[in-house]
């Protein structure tokens, strides 16, 4: 059998029925502007030329989410700080107003 073409890609008698090159003439893209299986190919090739852009966008979107829970972490860190301090404070001053009653 000698046919034309490859095995993923045999070519067919019918124009119509053939698989588009990956480059194809202008011409052919004027006057088949549906070629769906072209576009499909170069929608592919796109999309693993922006995978490195797409992942780099997650990674930072997962480190910004990281730091922002450090920073909530800090923040509630230093709120028990504060409400520790204030509670010994006010406990001191408790302590103050008893020994001044009493007295």
């Amino acid at each position: 059998m000698n046919t034309p073409g490859t095995i993923s890609r045999p070519l067919a008698h019918d124009p119509e029925k053939q698989v588009p090159s990956m480059n194809p003439s202008p011409l052919s893209l004027i006057a088949r502007p549906e070629a769906g299986a072209f576009d499909e190919r170069q929608n592919r090739k796109l999309e693993m030329q922006l995978m490195p852009e797409a992942l780099a966008r997650a990674q930072y979107c997962e480190r910004r989410r990281e730091a922002e829970n450090e920073r909530r972490a800090l923040a509630l860190v230093a709120a028990r700080r504060l409400q520790r301090r204030a509670e010994r404070t006010q406990m001191r001053a408790r302590r103050a107003l008893a020994m001044a009653v009493m007295n």
